[in-house]
């Protein structure tokens, strides 16, 4: 087999691993339940436990590891993550061989694959937002992901949008994600349903008389003209077109690359919200809105860049094929 390298994407939900080899070839990919519930030490245990799986299955010794995990996180150190609870855990704590280890940070990561090998890759100025249970922005300058001078560089989920606003499950009042997260689409709508007054909690609305919904659903309820989902699905998109103008003005980015589940609703968001962005920056054009390319491969493949980096290739991913890439996803 080709040399390759143990790349590794940590969500809180679940890992996804596979192997690339230096020409982009996706040999091997899988996918382990990531069991936070049993404490951080369970999860380090997990993440060597499945290295050392990944790397058996290739036949041989890695030329190096890459893991996108959560958090605060240096290329040497997983420092904080609330979602799994670990503080100042070292790169080679995570990894069980003797070889080049280089950590990210996963939204960043994800955001180095769109740079690399996505929907990003002509350009070097741009924003890569995924759209999930949760908003984070990878800001993506001169082609690297830039995270601050501590690391929190990128949480434009919690910029205040509508400062009289419902409260967010950070402590702030009208953050971006809580209005336009998938989740926070869903909830709202549940709870405007249900009548019941506003949650800074995720998930399903806990009025019994009304069954909780998806954010899918509410944009197909949308599509379909139903008033309540047009009204949710509209609070939605002003709050990403206020955030994305504030984004614009201070960075101006050549692209927005869009990502994550509610980014999947394609032209229902990004139509209304290229109009809405294009009305708020009356004195300057636009950036075009662009869909990730990677899907939920973008951690997996930065990881695999991170990998090639630590072992020496800095230039890794500029010959890779995109159509390759995308016809070996994660399962």
């Amino acid at each position: 087999m080709s040399p390759f390298v143990v790349a590794l994407d940590v969500g809180g939900t679940s890992m996804k691993g596979g192997l690339v080899t230096r020409s982009g070839e996706i040999v091997r990919t899988d996918r382990r339940a990531t069991p936070r519930d049993r404490g951080p030490a369970a999860v380090i245990a997990t993440i060597r436990s499945f290295i050392d799986d990944l790397a058996a299955a290739g036949g041989g010794t890695p030329e190096g590891v890459g893991l996108a995990v959560p958090g605060l996180v240096t290329a040497e150190a997983a420092l904080y993550s609330a979602n799994i609870g670990w503080r100042d855990v070292p790169a080679t704590d995570l990894v069980p061989l003797d070889v080049p280890v280089m950590l990210g940070h996963d939204v960043r990561t994800g955001g180095l694959a769109e740079s690399v090998l996505g929907a990003g890759r002509e350009v070097s100025d741009f924003l890569f937002l995924p759209i999930g249970t949760g908003i984070a922005g990878a800001m993506i300058l001169q082609g690297e992901p830039y995270g601050g001078s501590g690391g929190w560089g990128g949480e434009i989920g919690h910029i205040p949008v509508f400062p009289e606003g419902e409260p967010c499950a950070c402590g702030q009042v009208g953050c971006l994600e809580t209005y336009a997260s998938a989740s926070a689409v869903a909830r709202r709508y549940s709870d405007r349903a249900a009548g019941a007054p506003p949650s800074a909690q995720p998930g399903p609305s806990s009025a019994a008389t009304v069954p909780s919904v998806t954010a899918e659903q509410v944009a197909a309820l949308t599509a379909s003209g139903d008033p309540l989902a047009t009204e949710i699905w509209g609070d939605a998109v002003e709050a990403l077109s206020l955030a994305l103008a504030t984004y614009t003005l201070l960075l101006d980015p050549s692209v927005i690359v869009l990502g994550g589940g509610l980014a999947e609703a394609g032209p229902l968001l990004s139509d209304p919200l290229a109009e809405r962005l294009r009305k708020r920056l009356t004195f300057r054009d636009a950036p075009p809105l662009r869909q990730a390319a990677l899907g939920v491969s973008a951690g997996m493949l930065g990881a695999a860049l991170l990998g090639w980096r630590a072992a020496g290739f800095t230039d890794a991913g500029t010959t890779w094929s995109l159509d390759v890439l995308k016809s070996s996803r994660v399962a």
